[in-house]
């Protein structure tokens, strides 16, 4: 446990078995002080076609399948499996994350009260070529609404992230797919949940990535996000008494 609290990975995975035992080891390993930070890990096969489960299972991790593909779909059956946990961390499985900066979306959670933690890459200094150019144009583009809409001061909408448990379950998050990490966001700031942003190191991943990757793929996300942004924001454009940043559904989880 992590100062007294119990933290949980989810680690959604498509065909990583290159690079997954690497990650499972990496979270095992992590120690602060002595003490070891990670107490369990969810990992979900989104229907990989090679040994990545076998491996995770062999490591220790606890493994469930979403054969429907899809980010969003991975981390809601991930986390259908835990019940009890103080708080989420979300992992990439393809090694695009420097797993020894976790301790630095834990600290936000238990030192300063915050709800959900977000590892910006735009505020850390990423490895040459690790972010794709229609990553960061997205990001920005996204980033930029979020700030004009909601006058939140968000740089990123990375994945590596951490959020008390009973913050995540009062969201009711419900994407299949792309537009999970902006859902996230999204309806955090919407509930007045607290978050805050920590700079993060992005890593080049170790695999290809299904989103990024391929125009399929980032033209796909690119339509989620930005179509999930301008429709909450024209909801609480049209209906301002519905938005409360500066409510108390998240300071009283």
């Amino acid at each position: 446990m992590y100062l007294g609290h119990h933290i949980t990975t989810i680690i959604p995975a498509l065909n990583e078995n290159i690079v997954i035992g690497n990650v499972i080891q990496a979270l095992l390993s992590l120690e602060v002080d002595g003490s070891q930070v990670i107490d369990r890990i969810v990992v979900c096969d989104n229907g990989s076609t090679d040994n990545t489960a076998e491996i995770a299972a062999s490591l220790g991790a606890e493994v469930v399948f979403e054969p429907r593909r899809g980010y969003g779909a991975a981390c809601l059956k991930a986390i259908d499996a835990v019940k009890h946990t103080d708080i989420l961390i979300f992992v990439n499985a393809d090694g695009s994350e420097k797993i020894q900066e976790l301790p630095d979306l834990l600290d936000p959670i238990l030192k300063q009260d915050a709800d959900l933690v977000i590892g910006s890459r735009k505020l850390g200094v990423p490895e040459i070529h690790a972010l794709s150019p229609q990553q960061i144009f997205g990001n920005q583009l996204a980033s930029l609404l979020i700030r004009a809409i909601w006058k939140v001061p968000v740089t990123d909408l990375g994945p590596f992230r951490a959020i008390r448990f009973p913050a995540y379950r009062c969201l009711q998050m419900r994407d299949q797919d792309y537009g999970w990490t902006i859902e996230m966001q999204l309806k955090a700031i919407r509930n007045g949940l607290k978050m805050i942003e920590v700079p993060v190191t992005a890593l080049c991943g170790k695999t290809p990535s299904v989103i990024s990757g391929t125009f399929r793929g980032a033209l796909g996300a690119a339509y989620k996000i930005i179509g999930t942004i301008l429709l909450y924001g024209f909801i609480d454009k049209l209906l301002p008494q519905k938005l409360n940043i500066q409510g108390t559904v998240g300071r009283n989880l």
